[in-house]
């Protein structure tokens, strides 16, 4: 029994979201998700499920952007700091931890969907135009 094995109780999204979250196969929960930052398997290489025919488009990006607006950017508002502090230095700050809080956080967030998109079996339909 693998490390990764969930119990039986689990729903299939909410495995499918850990083990996505984590970078790993959603099938499998012990093979690699990416080959690079954002670059999908094309394969597992535990279990070999295809793993390029879960189509994450946009979704990641739009979800990673509602995710840091709302949880980071609305209540950074309400800091004093922000509005009192020197326009030259306040914005590199912002900038710089928002754009590195949104690359790590995209990763996870595409694993997620991906997990997702496993456990509702919705996958690239080979007859469709590109």
């Amino acid at each position: 029994m693998s490390a990764m094995s969930e119990p039986q109780s689990a729903s299939p999204l909410l495995t499918g979201l850990k083990r996505g979250l984590l970078h790993r196969c959603p099938n499998c929960g012990d093979g690699r998700l990416y080959m690079r930052y954002l670059k999908v398997d094309p394969e597992c290489e535990a279990c070999g499920h295809e793993l390029a025919r879960y189509p994450a488009d946009d979704g990641p990006a739009y979800f990673t952007i509602l995710l840091i607006g709302h949880l980071v950017v609305a209540p950074l508002l309400f800091f004093p700091w922000v509005w009192e502090g020197p326009p030259l230095l306040v914005v590199p700050v912002c900038v710089t931890a928002l754009a590195l809080l949104t690359l790590l956080t995209l990763p996870r967030v595409k694993g997620g969907v991906i997990g997702a998109l496993w456990a509702i079996r919705l996958s690239k339909a080979e007859d469709t135009p590109a």
